[in-house]
């Protein structure tokens, strides 16, 4: 019978293999995924709405609203399917206005804004009303439209 020494190569190349092999798997588990977003500080509101914006834009506290208000993500993030929201916290978040056109509402899909307004304003009006607080001004347009 004869023996075939395998050439000490061919054992470097196959631990480099392995070698990478499993750090690509280690990174894989250990680096975020690529679809992550992360919660911004602030969000500046400036649409070109149909080709006017008299009032400027508005710098909306995103984390603030979240941390220190309580408000859950979805009281404004939506994904309307038979008329509910099935957007949940961890879904991805596209920008308003791929959804909400400028110039026109299309049905039940409000322009934009008409669809900050009413998300907005409609907050800040159930806050006065229910715990009896002018802390969330909506009544002049400069109380949010302040850049």
């Amino acid at each position: 019978m004869i023996k075939k020494q395998i050439p000490l190569s061919f054992f470097k190349t196959l631990a480099i293999l392995v070698a990478s092999a499993s750090m690509t798997i280690i990174a894989v588990h250990l680096l975020p995924a690529s679809d992550e977003q992360e919660m911004p500080e602030k969000i500046i509101l400036d649409e070109e709405m149909c080709g006017k914006n008299r009032r400027g834009p508005v710098e909306f506290a995103h984390l603030s609203h979240a941390e220190e208000y309580g408000l859950s993500c979805d009281e404004c993030h939506h994904d309307y399917v038979d008329g509910k929201n099935i957007w949940q916290e961890g879904d991805w978040v596209n920008k308003c206005i791929e959804c909400h056109d400028s110039c026109k509402s299309d049905g039940d899909v409000k322009k934009l804004k008409m669809a900050f307004h009413k998300n907005c304003i409609g907050c800040h009006r159930k806050i006065e009303r229910e715990q009896e607080s002018s802390d969330a001004p909506f009544r002049d347009c400069k109380d949010c439209h302040t850049l």
